[in-house]
């Protein structure tokens, strides 16, 4: 994929937390409440779709927020159950803030030329996964799925020949 910021689709997921209630969360978990970890939950609560480290940094840029901050605090909210890290291949850490008692578990599907992101609430019949597991002697199975391929915009530019940009 192709450097850049992301453009994002996304299905309705979960209701935006108000930060008074993420930082609860931070108290409940015995936490420190940061400026900086504030304003990265505030980044994030904004955004239903995974948004890199240096998307936060970009957000946070009139807060003085350095990228070591955001790369610890990143680790940290993940530690504590509070965000949920995707990769999508590029080497790139994605994240994306998952609400209390929410179940988190959904797929991307991810255009290899823009990077944009569609999120897939559907999924495997939980039959496969079981038949799967059954098969080769697994238990406790779990799956990460992602789809990667060309969003129509991308697709029409390459069979036209246009350059797409990636903004």
């Amino acid at each position: 994929m192709k450097g850049g910021c992301c453009q994002h689709q996304h299905l309705p997921r979960a209701i935006q937390q108000p930060l008074s209630e993420l930082t609860a969360r931070l108290k409940e978990k015995s936490r420190k409440i940061t400026g900086p970890r504030q304003a990265i939950l505030d980044v994030l609560r904004r955004h239903q779709h995974p948004v890199t480290n240096k998307e936060i940094h970009a957000a946070l840029a009139s807060e003085g927020c350095d990228l070591a901050t955001i790369y610890r605090n990143m680790h940290t909210l993940a530690a504590m159950g509070m965000v949920q890290r995707f990769d999508f291949g590029d080497g790139i850490a994605r994240w994306e803030l998952i609400a209390e008692g929410e179940d988190s578990h959904h797929h991307h599907l991810v255009c290899t030329q823009c990077s944009m992101i569609v999120e897939i609430e559907d999924c495997l019949p939980e039959g496969f996964e079981k038949a799967l597991a059954a098969r080769h002697g697994f238990t406790n199975v779990t799956h990460k799925l992602e789809f990667f391929g060309l969003c129509n915009r991308c697709s029409r530019a390459a069979s036209t020949g246009a350059t797409m940009t990636v903004p």
